[in-house]
Order: structure tokens, then sequence, then C-alpha cells
């Protein structure tokens, strides 16, 4: 079973996350800030994860602090959930239209942080997410999780479609990423592990 669940609370957030790699991309969001919900339940959709999110945050202060630890917890219960990453893909890409818009998207999923990040906003808020934390939120998931992202904007002028492709293409990414593949015995590596 590929499944993880991951609690973390201090003064500012109390989240759980709750997933299923293998899952039909069920989902049942609630972190306060209705955009968001929206991103994060097409993450679940487009990458097969089944996924619960609850996260309890200062929005009396602003989005900041629930975004972001937001990222933190997902990216742990990735990590865990990939477990020793034998028999997986361990690469996966997308790149997404959403109408004028086109993202692209790649992972890897090495056990090695780090994020490339090119979206443009052209307004400071998205429904009530504000349009910086959507890196910040990539960012937390990255290093959280260990991998490597990609995430650059092709084509597009939308904020709204901007923001829901690169979602959209970190699920498709990820869906790859997660494929068992029988011909690959143990990790995909030359080192004998990730």
């Amino acid at each position: 079973m590929r499944t993880a669940e991951i609690s973390r609370k201090t003064k500012e957030t109390d989240i759980r996350v709750s997933l299923d790699l293998d899952g039909s991309g069920k989902s049942s969001i609630h972190t306060g800030i209705g955009f968001f919900d929206h991103m994060l339940t097409s993450f679940a959709k487009h990458a097969f994860i089944d996924l619960e999110v609850d996260v309890n945050g200062d929005l009396e202060v602003d989005g900041h602090h629930s975004v972001e630890d937001t990222g933190i917890v997902l990216g742990e219960a990735l990590k865990e959930a990939f477990g020793d990453k034998a028999g997986i893909k361990r690469y996966g890409s997308s790149i997404l239209p959403m109408d004028e818009t086109l993202v692209m998207c790649a992972v890897d999923m090495c056990g090695r942080p780090y994020l490339g990040y090119d979206l443009s906003f052209t307004m400071p808020r998205i429904g009530e997410l504000d349009s910086e934390l959507i890196r910040e939120f990539f960012y937390a998931v990255s290093y959280s999780a260990a991998m490597n992202l990609h995430i650059r904007q092709l084509a597009g002028s939308n904020c709204h479609h901007i923001a829901e492709a690169a979602f959209k293409a970190f699920a498709k990414a990820i869906d790859e990423a997660k494929t068992v593949d029988e011909r690959i015995s143990g990790a995909l590596s030359t080192k004998g592990s990730i």
C-alpha cells in the first residue's frame, strides 16, 4: 500500500494530510481558502491520488502559513507514500494546455530537493489565494518530498488558467513518476538506490 497520513501542528496551523498514490482521484479538501481547495482537488483528480487535506490556519493573518505548511505536509506525505521508490518510473513530465495557457511541469523523485519555477501572474490574488503563495506551495512540496520540480509557463495570460494548468501539469507529472514499470528492478538508478 502506497499510502501516508501526516499531521503537523504549530502555533500557526494544524494540518492533516492523508493520501493514497494508487487511488482514483477522490478528494476531500478543506483549507479555508476556496481557490486553493479547487487547486488541490484538481491535483488529486488528475494525479489519480486519493487525497484528504484538513487545514486550520491563522487566516485572520493571511493565507501564507496555511498554504506553505500544507505544501510541507503534502510533500512529507508524498515522500512517505513513494517509499523506497522500487519499480517506479521516477521521472514524470507534462505539457498541459488550458485555453490560452500552456504550462510545462517535470519531476524527478530523486531524493534531492530543487524547485525551478517560472509562472507569471498579473493579478495579486486569485479568489482568496495570494498569487505569490503558489510558488511558496510548490517550493515547500519540492523540499519536503525531496524531489526535483520544474514548473514553467510557456504561454498564457489568465491567472486562473495559469494556476490551474500548473497544478494539473504537476498532477500529470506525479502520476507518471509514480507509475510502476515491470521492467524496473529496484530503484531506477545506477547507484542502486534513490
